[in-house]
């Protein structure tokens, strides 16, 4: 009696062991997927070196390459017609454009040179919203001869007033409806952190103001450089839902007497790409990320290779799915 209520009771307990490791295995399944169905796809874009006029063959020659963004084509001078076209053909093929680029210096010490680029900036971001794209991009200017370089004016105060100032105008102006218009971060100008651009974002207090994201941009020391996936998750705890297109690309420290950091194409540096796209995934529609500043299309073929491969390890998905052979 005693050896077979020992052995009724073996039995019981292997069963109740297998439904425990059963109960196990499908809760941590259920917690896998829970984590998988909080990542939102990325979509990732760069040049496609399409020179023709084309509107449809340009669309799908972003998704020959696996790409689920783009930059917009046309200059402001482009006829409606021909932004129509190209909007239309985006549509079609699940195409954002990303971004129309203004790069110009509306603060510089110039007046005509600033009142050119204040004029840039207005009709991009009026093509910007004529084609539906997330942004008009812009960096801040600067007061060096160099629209885009140093200079120890860029940080007071009375430049951070004239980019207020510039960038309400441009605003104000245009009234978009559908797109925002957004500063680049950058190393020597401002916005060069996140608490510099919720500054601007309050200042300027216009709703169709937003964010465009350059980390590799704002890596200005050693120690933003070996810390840059906390300053990356920082960027994202202030800035994130304000973001509406960001640059994708890489920076290295040289082994030299004095601080030299050399952008260089995304795999062969520092930043910490699986923090960066683990915190796009977060967002409810995360912001187009754009490889940019590369020579050829076998560069941006293997940036995109390696993005998708981080992305693929975390397990963040991409709008396309995975780069063609």
């Amino acid at each position: 009696m005693t050896r077979k209520r020992e052995s009724i009771s073996r039995r019981r307990f292997n069963r109740i062991a297998l439904m425990g490791t059963a109960f196990a295995l499908s809760s941590g399944t259920a917690r896998s997927a829970r984590a998988n169905s909080s990542r939102n796809p990325v979509r990732l874009g760069g040049p496609v070196f399409y020179k023709g006029g084309d509107p449809e063959a340009w669309a799908d020659s972003h998704k020959k390459l696996g790409y689920g963004a783009a930059t917009c084509p046309l200059g402001p001078d482009a006829s409606d017609a021909e932004i129509e076209a190209y909007r239309q053909a985006a549509r079609k093929m699940d195409l954002v454009i990303a971004e129309v680029g203004a790069w110009s210096n509306p603060v510089s010490r110039n007046e005509g040179e600033r009142q050119k680029a204040l004029e840039k900036c207005r009709n991009s971001l009026a093509l910007a919203d004529r084609i539906g794209a997330r942004c008009c991009v812009n960096i801040s200017g600067s007061r060096s001869e160099q629209w885009d370089g140093p200079h120890p004016d860029n940080f007071t105060r009375a430049t951070f007033d004239l980019i207020v100032e510039s960038t309400r105008s441009v605003i104000d102006a245009v009234r978009p409806k559908r797109t925002f218009f957004t500063l680049e971060t950058m190393p020597w100008a401002y916005p060069d952190s996140p608490d510099s651009y919720r500054s601007l974002i309050k200042a300027i207090d216009r709703k169709q103001f937003a964010v465009h994201l350059d980390p590799v941009n704002m890596i200005s020391s050693p120690q933003r450089y070996y810390s840059n996936g906390a300053f990356i998750r920082d960027s994202f705890k202030k800035l994130g839902p304000q973001m509406k297109a960001c640059h994708a690309k890489d920076i290295l420290l040289q082994n030299r007497l004095t601080t030299h950091l050399d952008e260089v194409r995304p795999g062969l540096g520092n930043l910490d790409y699986e923090v960066f796209l683990s915190e796009l995934s977060k967002l409810p529609d995360p912001p187009p990320l754009i490889i940019e500043h590369l020579k050829t299309s076998e560069e941006y073929r293997l940036s995109a290779e390696y993005i998708r491969g981080v992305g693929k390890k975390i397990g963040v998905p991409f709008i396309w799915g995975k780069i063609p052979s």
